[in-house]
């Protein structure tokens, strides 16, 4: 059972753990979840997924109110290129990612956001982006906590 204190401190950003949401289409990367699931393979800690139809359906103001709300790292994991069942919303996304990542970068944020192509075969793929993702925003919080 969770102590008032325990919550009061995560919400004051007590927990250095990084925080990320993953957009994931639900034909591809959301099914992958799903079987890295099943597989009990390990997901780290302080991530959100959310499933949406399609990563086209993303739009650039999904990912700047993510980092809005303090999501340390925004990734969108959707369909491999010419695998979408929409047909471009894969390749929508990626623009998509890439313009929200130059604002971002325009406004002084220091945010992570990235597009992964993750196949609904491939849980360890899915577990291994994230993974990642989170041991390099580990690695930045703790820099500026080494040079004080």
């Amino acid at each position: 059972m969770t102590s008032t204190a325990t919550i009061k401190e995560r919400q004051k950003g007590m927990n250095k753990s990084p925080r990320i949401v993953a957009f994931c289409c639900y034909h591809s990367a959301y099914e992958a979840a799903d079987i890295a699931g099943s597989m009990h393979l390990e997901v780290p800690e302080g991530v959100r997924l959310v499933r949406v139809p399609c990563t086209g359906r993303v739009d650039v103001l999904h990912i700047l109110r993510a980092a809005e709300k303090g999501y340390d790292g925004i990734l969108v994991l959707g369909c491999h290129e010419d695998n979408c069942k929409f047909l471009r919303g894969n390749i929508l996304a990626r623009k998509r990612v890439e313009y929200a990542r130059k604002l971002l970068a325009e406004a002084g944020e220091n945010k992570q956001v990235e597009f992964h192509s993750v196949a609904a075969n491939q849980p360890h793929r899915f577990v291994q982006v994230i993974s990642k993702m989170h041991e390099q925003l580990t690695a930045d919080k703790a820099a500026p906590a080494e040079k004080a």
